[in-house]
């Protein structure tokens, strides 16, 4: 983002190429240099005018500038040869806002335009208009690297530029979900591509998997496979993971298959024992064939990985202002107390002192407690039932309660922003049962198995009680939840106590019964 002192630069070099070129053309009323000059005039006022503006993206890009600058220097060069020197204003312009790269290919196109231009327009170049189209193209082009270092160091000043950036992205985004037609969710887009693959492909099974670190994550299934069919997926997307190839790499074994259909996208699946594989398209033709699907997916995968790191910076910058503020604040509140409690009036006071200190102590316990959940994260070598066992380890040691957690996890890993909201959620619930519940034991249960998840939080405590007005976490919990797909029941025990269940289920998504499938137990 080029800055404002950039952009400064370049009006004025475009108000002394004016008028450098307007007084001589007035002077001697050279009516065709003088109609030239005003055409560049209109045009580098509109780029000023809409400069101050930049959020709004009006102005003409460096490249079309050049190109409308040669386009105009080769009408009126035939008058005025010393009309040639606007050549220098585009490539300015170029390594201002944009660095010399562009500024490159402006100059290109600007020479395209005005030799090609005057060819057609005088069939000849003459010995001056040559030398002046060479002289002040380089004229611009040495210029404009001289300056790229001032530019760049603009540039790199900015601390907003980033920010800026980023507010015009946000905008096109913002603008083009109202016009997507199957969302962002990879899930759904997932099954919509499996779909596709079932019309094109008899198969028992399949399932898509994307990278989560070093490994593969399921994220979209048609049928629930065995352990034997769903590790021989599982193993046959690692393969085609491995061959580290774009577009047509795929594999196929026995009765199973696998392809990838965009960089971050392979799909694995099972055919059926009667199956005839030279009866079907290639692999590849077919993933070629799911080009937009790919597009499609790819961009939900993007904006899930935006999503999760955008989540990760609020939780860091609220955990700091917490730590940083509010928990600082309370706890010189303590030690005021502790001053006056060490000389009280009376012994009524004394009382009152220590158990407001008491209190005091605990609200600054259960802040840093909270610093500490927002600060805690699922990283890449950690599973979700291992970052569950750490939180619970550490709330039963701070408060005592014994809290037991039962792991049954698959080596493969969950989305990252399904771990990540799945963690929160039982984070909450784990959080509420010791703080709100009374209970005297926990219960934590991790079930994971790609894409598929169920976690239950039991405690034997007072059961479920009418909400506090303060009170959010139920409500947040729903809200994860819902971004996720995922369904949350909240259920007074039998007995006595609460249970919080948080599942997610893949949608089976099934197509019609392709040519060559021999019954409809297979495609369930």
């Amino acid at each position: 983002m080029a800055s404002n002192q950039s952009f400064a630069v370049v009006a004025a070099a475009r108000l002394f190429a004016l008028l450098a070129l307007g007084a001589p053309a007035l002077w001697l009323q050279q009516s065709e240099s003088v109609a030239a000059i005003g055409a560049l005039g209109l045009l580098w006022v509109y780029q000023g005018l809409t400069a101050t503006r930049r959020e709004l993206r009006l102005s003409v890009s460096p490249i079309t500038e050049g190109a409308a600058v040669g386009v105009i220097c080769a009408l009126g060069m035939q008058s005025s040869v010393t009309l040639l020197a606007a050549l220098v204003v585009p490539p300015l312009y170029a390594t201002a806002i944009a660095g010399t790269q562009v500024m490159v290919r402006t100059v290109a196109v600007q020479l395209i335009s005005v030799i090609a231009l005057a060819l057609m327009w005088a069939q000849e170049l003459t010995p001056d208009q040559s030398v002046g189209i060479f002289v002040w193209t380089v004229t611009g082009v040495g210029l404009s690297l001289i300056a790229s270092y001032t530019f760049a160091d603009h540039r790199s000043a900015d601390p907003v530029a980033p920010y800026r950036d980023a507010q015009q992205h946000l905008r096109q985004l913002l603008d083009l979900a109202g016009g997507l037609s199957s969302g962002l969710d990879v899930g759904a887009i997932g099954g919509e591509l499996l779909s596709q693959v079932s019309d094109r492909i008899p198969n028992r099974g399949l399932v898509l998997y994307v990278p989560h670190g070093e490994k593969l994550t399921p994220v979209a299934s048609t049928v629930e496979l065995d352990a034997v069919d769903a590790a021989a997926c599982a193993v046959l997307a690692g393969e085609v993971r491995a061959l580290d190839v774009r577009g047509d790499a795929h594999i196929e074994v026995g009765q199973g298959f696998a392809f990838r259909v965009s960089d971050q996208a392979i799909v694995a699946g099972i055919r059926p024992a009667t199956a005839d594989p030279g009866a079907t398209p290639a692999l590849d033709r077919v993933g070629r064939d799911l080009s937009d699907s790919a597009v499609k997916l790819d961009a939900a995968l993007l904006f899930a990985e935006f999503r999760t790191a955008a989540t990760a910076d609020e939780r860091n910058r609220l955990a700091r202002e917490m730590h940083d503020g509010v928990a600082q604040d309370i706890a010189s509140l303590g030690y005021i107390i502790d001053a006056l409690a060490a000389r009280p009036a009376d012994e009524q006071q004394a009382k009152a002192l220590a158990m407001l200190r008491e209190r005091v102590s605990k609200v600054v316990a259960e802040v840093r407690q909270s610093v500490m959940n927002l600060r805690t994260s699922i990283g890449e070598n950690e599973s979700l039932g291992a970052a569950i066992s750490g939180v619970a380890r550490h709330l039963s040691e701070s408060s005592g309660i014994p809290i037991r957690v039962r792991l049954d996890e698959q080596p493969a890993r969950l989305r990252p922003e399904v771990e990540a909201e799945l963690f929160r959620i039982t984070q909450e619930a784990i959080n509420n049962a010791v703080k709100h519940a009374r209970a005297t034991a926990i219960d934590v249960r991790c079930q994971v198995y790609p894409p598929e998840a169920v976690i239950t939080v039991t405690d034997d405590g007072v059961g479920l009680q009418t909400a506090r007005s303060d009170s959010h976490g139920l409500k947040i919990m729903r809200e994860r939840a819902r971004l996720i797909g995922a369904e949350l029941v909240v259920r007074d025990n039998a007995s006595r106590g609460l249970t919080v269940a948080v599942s997610v289920k893949t949608p089976r998504h099934t197509a019609r019964a392709p040519a060559g499938s021999n019954s409809t137990e297979e495609k369930r």
